[in-house]
């Protein structure tokens, strides 16, 4: 082991157990407080306010009615919100009823909920991007980091199983690290209020068909919540045509998840949750190609030249399942929660293989496998009025694994094929990663309307790579009024590489091949990425009913993080750039009175790299020489974005229960390569077309029968409009926007 590795283990080890005594040993000493919390939603108009808890001394008796079950429930939560402050922080927030009022409702994936946030910009594959960052995302359930799996098209979680969802980003507490562009903190539902659940069956155009069902309640001290959905469509993944319905686009989609939790006495409680995702994805075909049409080469396979693109057959399935074990306590001035969880992750490439042999000249089967597990503890301790310290640790360790077949052809230096017969090539790898992570934080109340949150986290993790960061973090509030909140913040990110997605490669083995790289021959391991991270912003409330906000933020990054799609895997693989800015605005503003409810979200960015400094590769010469001497538009930069949502609810009369509403989502475009009129061409040099869509829901309940009735129209104005083109640094596929859909959904109380 390196000195420098030897010495950050101790002061990890130091730091570690100095956090955790400090938090261990001062249980008693002070009484409860907890200091204000900054909610900038778009969603909810509330301001900052002071909060206290109180702890009720005695323990739940055990013939405690429901009505003290739930206030001590409801205590436990509150406790464990103070716990996860998000003081300085931008935060975002959605809680059920508007997840449901917006057009799907909790029958959308998540990325179409996220896209309704400010600064959230929409990609192919349903993936998305938050502040000009390549993912870079962190999902927490009830407080708990939920380790990444491995996914492209797939998304482990469903909404319905969301109580509330807050969007926390910006420059974030010392709390929050490793993967910073966003948190996505949701809180579950847990079937404390009452039993029952609802089953449902939603359908329409492109064969899409989603029945589910969902269920809570509680016994005793014992609160339990269970869903689970089936989703077939016949547009999986994205046309790449325009079409409305695309060939060879068909997928079976399955998500459960369960939660359960036992309140122990009046301070404590053990709650358990689990969820398990399956995804079939069949890989869209271009129609009526050729081999050596569109760019493409043609090779011959034992005397066979020609095969038409619509009868590939190319398919990816990936699955995820997850456990998590937490222990949560308060006792009025101290409050923590332990946790420890697991997760299982793969994707399966199966390839069309004499197709992709004749069109590229390589066909690959490609199984990737993940399993993590580890602990999490966070604490806070109120230590007077002025004061209120946090910290906590995490420990992940995660084995990854690569199993490739790859089927090529024998071919000269300059990439020729020389047989028609072709070769095998395992290339197979395995990896184990170890990470490691400590924060210590100091809310700082300095007048009764200004804070100051300070406080540095330590990480490390070990891999394909061991480093480590000590990251300091400081984020000042001031609330002048009762309706006017500012922020300014700085902090220092530390984001490894996903390891998940790290693609280890012989090159050699491919030499003399048609799989050979086209680029540089050279595979440089990717790096933690580095940043300066600044943010300000300002929350303004008029009246009862209106709430606008502005936040700006700029970051300067070395070895920045980015995510490409190389090759005919549907795989992403993450490189870096060895320098990256990436700077922007996000505006946001709600409107809530009687049965109305508006929101609007506008943002602009810029996200620059220069140098690419690993996984080279994936990478044309030309390329690697021009990025290396100039900064360019990450692939992922939009510069315009901006949603938002209108809703009307009717109260009284005969239309009592009926709901109207309508959202609209505006991209000014991705990038895509700029070709010059000497025919050079300049990466990621222009941006696609914009676009706009208009989503409109209308719902009806019938409260005595306990059924709901809904109707969907989806890009209303049936737009066409292209994501990505196939250009561009690391995109490898053209994919569309879906077109016009109409969807019929009912449900039943039950």
């Amino acid at each position: 082991m390196s000195d420098s590795r030897k010495s950050a283990l101790k002061l990890f080890k130091f730091y570690s157990a100095a956090s955790i005594l400090a938090l261990s040993s001062i249980v008693t000493l002070s009484p409860s407080y907890a200091a204000a919390d900054e909610n900038s939603s778009a969603e909810d108009s509330s301001t900052p306010s002071e909060n206290s808890t109180s702890k009720t001394e005695n323990a739940v008796p055990s013939n405690a009615t429901g009505k003290d079950i739930l206030v001590t429930a409801q205590r436990l939560n509150e406790a464990r919100a103070q716990i996860q402050s998000h003081l300085g922080a931008t935060v975002y927030s959605m809680d059920q009823k508007q997840i449901e009022s917006i057009p799907g409702g909790y029958n959308q994936q998540m990325n179409n909920i996220l896209l309704q946030m400010p600064g959230v910009t929409q990609d192919q594959f349903s993936q998305v991007h938050i502040r000009g960052d390549h993912n870079n995302l962190q999902y927490r359930i009830n407080g708990i980091i939920l380790p990444e799996g491995i996914s492209v098209f797939g998304q482990t979680l469903a909404p319905r199983m969301i109580d509330k969802m807050d969007l926390i980003t910006g420059a974030l507490p010392a709390q929050y690290g490793l993967r910073t562009a966003g948190i996505i903190d949701i809180t579950t539902k847990s079937g404390l209020q009452k039993n029952g659940g609802t089953a449902s069956i939603y359908g329409g155009s492109h064969e899409t068909i989603i029945p589910s069902v969902q269920y809570g309640g509680s016994t005793g001290s014992t609160n339990y919540y269970v869903t689970g959905e089936y989703r077939h469509t016949a547009l999986g993944i994205d046309s790449i045509d325009g079409s409305s319905t695309p060939l060879h686009d068909h997928s079976n989609q399955g998500n459960f998840f369960g939660y359960l939790d036992h309140i122990l006495d009046d301070s404590n409680r053990i709650s358990l949750m689990a969820g398990y995702s399956q995804q079939n994805f069949q890989i869209p075909n271009p129609k009526n190609i050729h081999p050596g049409e569109n760019g493409t080469t043609g090779f011959n396979l034992n005397g066979q030249t020609d095969y038409r693109s619509n009868d590939l057959d190319e398919n990816q399935r990936e699955r995820t399942g997850f456990a998590q074990l937490a222990f949560m306590h308060d006792s009025g001035p101290f409050s923590m929660q332990a946790s420890i969880f697991g997760r299982y992750s793969s994707l399966d490439y199966y390839p069309s293989v004499a197709g992709e042999l004749i069109f590229n000249g390589m066909a690959q089967r490609i199984t990737r496998r993940n399993v993590a597990f580890g602990l999490q503890y966070d604490a806070s301790w109120h230590v007077s009025k002025h004061h209120t310290l946090r910290g906590g640790f995490f420990f992940d360790r995660e084995r990854g694994s690569t199993f490739s077949t790859s089927s090529v052809f024998a071919a000269d230096d300059d990439g020729n094929q020389t047989s028609t017969t072709p070769l095998s090539i395992v290339d197979n790898s395995g990896k184990t990663q170890l990470t490691y992570s400590a924060y210590v934080q100091d809310e700082w109340k300095l007048a009764q309307n200004l804070t100051f949150n300070y406080g540095v986290r330590f990480d490390l993790y070990s891999s394909y790579r061991t480093e480590h960061q000590f990251s300091p973090r400081a984020n000042l509030t001031w609330q002048p009024t009762k309706s006017t909140a500012l922020h300014v913040g700085y902090s220092r990110y530390f984001s490894p590489p996903p390891f998940e997605l790290v693609g280890y490669r012989t090159i050699s083995r491919f030499n003399g091949t048609t799989g050979a790289a086209t680029g540089v021959n050279k595979a440089t391991t990717p790096y933690a990425e580095r940043q300066n991270y600044y943010d300000a912003g300002i929350q303004q409330k008029i009246g009862k009913d209106f709430t606008f906000g502005v936040d700006g933020y700029y970051r300067r990054s070395h070895n920045l993080i980015d995510e490409g799609q190389f090759g005919e895997a549907i795989l992403m693989t993450p490189f870096n750039y060895s320098r990256g800015k990436i700077w922007g605005i996000d505006f946001n503003s709600s409107y809530t009175h009687g049965g109305w409810r508006v929101y609007g979200n506008f943002a602009y960015q810029k996200a620059l790299g220069k140098k690419i400094k690993s996984s080279e590769y994936n990478f044309e010469a030309d390329d690697l020489a021009y990025i290396a001497q100039h900064y360019i538009y990450l692939d992922h930069n939009q510069s315009w974005t901006a949603s938002g949502g209108v809703s009307y609810t009717f109260h009284d009369g005969v239309l009592k229960n009926l709901q109207l509403g309508a959202t609209a989502l505006y991209g000014s475009g991705l990038r895509t390569d700029l070709t010059l009129a000497n025919g050079d061409t300049i990466p990621n040099g222009a941006s696609v077309k914009p676009y706009a869509t208009v989503n409109t829901t209308i719902m009806y309940r019938i409260e005595r029968q306990g059924i709901n009735l809904r109707f969907d129209i989806t890009n209303i104005g049936d737009h066409v409009y292209q994501i990505r083109t196939g250009d561009g640094v690391g995109v490898g596929l053209p994919s569309y926007g879906a077109r016009r859909g109409f969807y019929f959904g009912f449900s039943k109380d039950i």
